[in-house]
């Protein structure tokens, strides 16, 4: 979007492909409250490999 369309109705549109909003799930489910806890501790994201030990199986 540019400055001129400031305001304006944005047709979501001509954005969205095949009519979703966001990527498809993976099917992946974590424990996002023990990795936000992590995060804070190391004070950066973690790794795929940190995150994995977060996956509920």
């Amino acid at each position: 979007m540019t400055k001129s369309d400031y305001g304006k109705v944005v047709d979501l549109e001509q954005y969205a492909k095949d009519s979703v909003l966001t990527e498809p799930s993976d099917g992946k489910i974590f424990d996002y409250r023990k990795m936000i806890e992590l995060v804070r501790q190391l004070g950066r994201p973690l790794t795929d490999k940190e995150a994995e030990q977060f996956r509920i199986k």
